[in-house]
């Protein structure tokens, strides 16, 4: 029997209408003899009443929660209403109920809030999706790549799909390998992204190129990681990186105002890498708080406290952070694990109450020292925290524990979304494992206008035109303008030290295509995973994702990865160790 409508869409409006339902059964109950039965689909709810006389009363009473059925009846005016549901003014007296399909005892509560532990809702995750928050996620999310096709079709992009049978090329993760049966010992490669093809397409004319493109990297995984995710990804000709800008910071607009219902103001704050690692120790801020890192170095330069002093006398860096908190014993040694997770030592603290210190350090600390802590804390009581060590390590430490303070003192707003570009990268990072200074994005990346000349030559200073936009302390979009000369392209392949032989082997095929007309051309590409969590208000990525990882990487619905049966691994020739 054909629904007539959904289980989201009766009302008063539909009253005494014959109409035919069908859905699952979200929740069944007695009251008198009368069943009441609450019929779901991804619509909504609508109440079902069966009345004790109905002459199927009897196997309509062997109905049970999530049996799939079809109801017929006649729509009525509910004298308890329920103003919470779209259908709570009405409710369906039954004709006729057909049971389509049978369920056992679910082992997780299909509702918003369900105690099952998150194992068991990847196992049963098509369970899991029925609940109406997830099935909200999924629908935002499609909702969400909508509106971002249609804003790219009016700015005359073409959408072009890109290999996921690739080579492998180094890209800053592993590779996901894929042998291959027809040319055996020889091995695809799944796209990290489709970087080198987006390219070529500005190559071949297609001057605005866009597309939402699955991508595979074989890394670590986290709660905004998954080892496949999806991106939009776009390129484009014959432009700068304002232009870029622009064109992102429009569509966020249009993200923002018609998914969200938010206005935002635009263009985004720009702000140096150099400038967020030194602020707030991080290359993705979240500015929806204060908290911002200072140089204590010239403070303590004078201190009677050893650790500082050794460390200033051997060029180390010292920073702080202050809180106008009183954080209790318990919450600095949570504060000081998190700064030991990020590689400091350790965590050294002060407490600053009506001018008087307390701490492990408070008897070292001179007259002149407390001026200068006042005058950083702006005369407020409160705690400051300080961690001395190598640049990098004191940044991302104090960065981490900035974080874990606006946690815990709940400092972060809500409902507010704060967007900012993040310029001027490093062009080149140190390697400790290969001892050798690596491509920090990729090695397609242009210098800055300054560096165009002598990149290669100032490997730890060198400047990279690429860019990264911010959310709400996430990074959701990254990208660069590219090298478009050849001469360029090889002198970068040679800085980053391959050999001639390196070079052909990995991208000959590619540098091939720079003999024969390259055009000016950058572009970004955006975690669309990653931004539909942040605009869900989601605690992971796996929460956006029909069917995803776990954070092993692994699936336990379909149990994958998996082993293979030997036959398929002797076509390919390979044997396990």
């Amino acid at each position: 029997m054909k629904r007539t409508h959904t289980c989201g869409e009766l009302t008063l409006k539909n009253v005494q209408e014959k109409v035919v339902l069908s859905g699952w059964v979200a929740k069944n109950r007695r009251m008198g003899g009368i069943i009441f039965l609450d019929l779901r689909d991804r619509e909504g709810i609508t109440q079902i009443v069966v009345q004790p006389d109905h002459p199927q009363y009897e196997i309509i009473n062997t109905i049970r929660n999530e049996f799939v059925i079809t109801v017929a009846g006649i729509v009525v005016e509910r004298k308890n209403k329920n103003l919470e549901l779209k259908t709570g003014e009405i409710e369906i007296i039954v004709t006729t109920i057909t049971i389509l399909s049978k369920a056992l005892t679910t082992p997780l509560i299909i509702s918003d809030v369900t105690d099952a532990l998150e194992d068991v809702r990847m196992k049963y995750r098509y369970l899991d999706l029925r609940r109406p928050s997830m099935q909200q996620k999924i629908i935002f999310r499609n909702h969400l790549i909508n509106i971002i096709r249609q804003f790219l079709q009016a700015q005359k992009f073409i959408d072009i799909e890109t290999p996921i049978l690739n080579k492998s090329t180094p890209e800053g993760a592993r590779d996901f390998l894929v042998p291959s049966r027809q040319n055996l010992h020889n091995f695809y490669a799944l796209p990290q992204s489709p970087q080198l093809f987006k390219q070529l397409l500005m190559l071949a004319g297609f001057d605005k190129y866009f597309q939402i493109a699955k991508c595979f990297r074989d890394e670590d995984l986290r709660s905004d990681r998954q080892p496949e995710f999806t991106q939009l990804d776009l390129e484009m000709s014959f432009v700068d990186r304002e232009d870029i800008f622009k064109l992102i910071e429009a569509l966020v607009k249009v993200i923002m105002t018609d998914v969200m219902k938010v206005p935002i103001t635009t263009p985004f704050i720009q702000m140096n890498y150099d400038e967020a690692i030194a602020r707030y120790g991080t290359d993705k801020p979240d500015t929806r708080y204060d908290l911002e890192l200072f140089e204590a170095a010239t403070i303590f330069a004078q201190t009677k406290f050893g650790i500082f002093a050794n460390a200033l006398k051997n060029g180390l860096s010292l920073k702080g952070i202050f809180i106008p908190q009183k954080v209790t014993k318990k919450q600095i040694e949570e504060l000081t694990r998190i700064a030991q997770q990020n590689k400091a030592q350790g965590l050294i603290w002060i407490k600053q109450e009506q001018n008087v210190y307390e701490g492990p350090i408070a008897k070292f600390i001179s007259d002149d020292e407390k001026e200068e802590l006042l005058k950083i804390s702006t005369k407020q009581d409160g705690t400051f925290f300080f961690i001395t060590d190598k640049t990098t390590v004191v940044c991302q430490a104090l960065g981490a524990v900035r974080i874990e303070l606006a946690k815990m003192f709940e400092l972060i707003p809500a409902n507010e979304y704060h967007f900012l570009w993040i310029v001027n990268w490093p062009l080149y990072e140190w390697s400790d494992q290969t001892n050798r200074y690596e491509a920090a994005h990729h090695p397609f990346t242009a210098p800055t206008r300054e560096y165009l000349d002598n990149f290669d030559q100032n490997l730890a200073t060198a400047r990279a035109n690429a860019y990264d936009l911010v959310l709400n302390g996430y990074e959701i979009a990254g990208g660069s303008i590219r090298i478009h000369q050849n001469d360029l392209q090889q002198k970068m392949f040679e800085s980053l030290q391959l050999t001639p032989k390196e070079i052909d082997s990995k991208f000959g095929w590619f540098l091939n295509a720079f003999n024969y007309g390259v055009p000016p051309h950058g572009g970004i590409a955006l975690g669309l995973d990653r931004l539909a969590m942040i605009l869900t208000n989601s605690d992971s990525i796996r929460d956006v994702i029909a069917f995803p990882k776990n954070a092993s990487g692994s699936d336990p619905m379909t149990e994958s990865p998996s082993s293979v049966d030997v036959k398929q691994l002797d076509e390919l020739e390979i044997k396990l160790k």
